[in-house]
């Protein structure tokens, strides 16, 4: 997994409520097990028409937000199914930080294992982001995971929560495998004399 430390990128403002994971990423993609390529997929029916074609007014689809590595969005983001799929997908993509009041509980621990920060905010502040997300590809946030700020295209600083664990793992690239094989030796150590005392196990 990908270490989260500072981001600096186009925030592109999603400020629909109940973004639910089959809006996320719709469940006929879901038989894949694989974390790549489900970006092409992301917001599927809210990007693509039944064509195949774009649909030009869908944020994702405005030349100033292809390259967004950051939404600001609506309450209750990633509400629905607990689908692991929806964040593979915005990573995929692109996407490293999702911004909004709440977030579903499942969806929320699910990016930080993945390699996505969700932060919450108060809706006064989510509301001035939404308004500098909306100034397009010009006006880049930067999130600070060590110092737990956002920082807005015009200075405007935001300081956030995050569980210490969390932060620890995002800011160090690991991941539940990660985390285990940070205690490879204690583990290799145990064996061994678990081992030599039970050798019939």
């Amino acid at each position: 997994m990908d270490k989260f430390t500072t981001l600096t990128g186009i925030a592109a403002p999603m400020p629909l409520v109940n973004i639910d994971t089959d809006m996320i990423i719709p469940k006929q993609f879901l038989k894949t097990i694989q974390r790549s390529g489900l970006g092409k997929n992301l917001f599927d029916e809210m990007r693509y028409n039944q064509d195949g074609s774009e649909i030009e007014d869908f944020v994702l689809n405005q030349p100033a937000y292809r390259q967004s590595q950051i939404i600001v969005a609506g309450d209750n983001f990633g509400c629905g199914s607990s689908r692991e799929h929806a964040p593979w997908a915005l990573l995929d993509f692109g996407i490293r930080c999702v911004i909004s009041t709440s977030f579903a509980d499942i969806f929320f621990n699910n990016c930080f294992k993945n390699g996505i920060l969700p932060i919450r905010l108060p809706q006064e502040q989510v509301d001035i982001l939404m308004e500098d997300a909306r100034k397009g590809a010009n006006a880049r946030m930067t999130v600070d995971l060590e110092a737990q700020t956002v920082t807005s295209s015009d200075g405007q600083v935001f300081s956030f929560e995050v569980d210490a664990f969390k932060k620890h793992c995002l800011l160090n690239g690991l991941d539940d495998i990660g985390l285990s094989l940070e205690k490879v030796s204690s583990i290799d150590a145990f064996e061994a004399t678990a081992g030599a005392k039970r050798p019939w196990v």
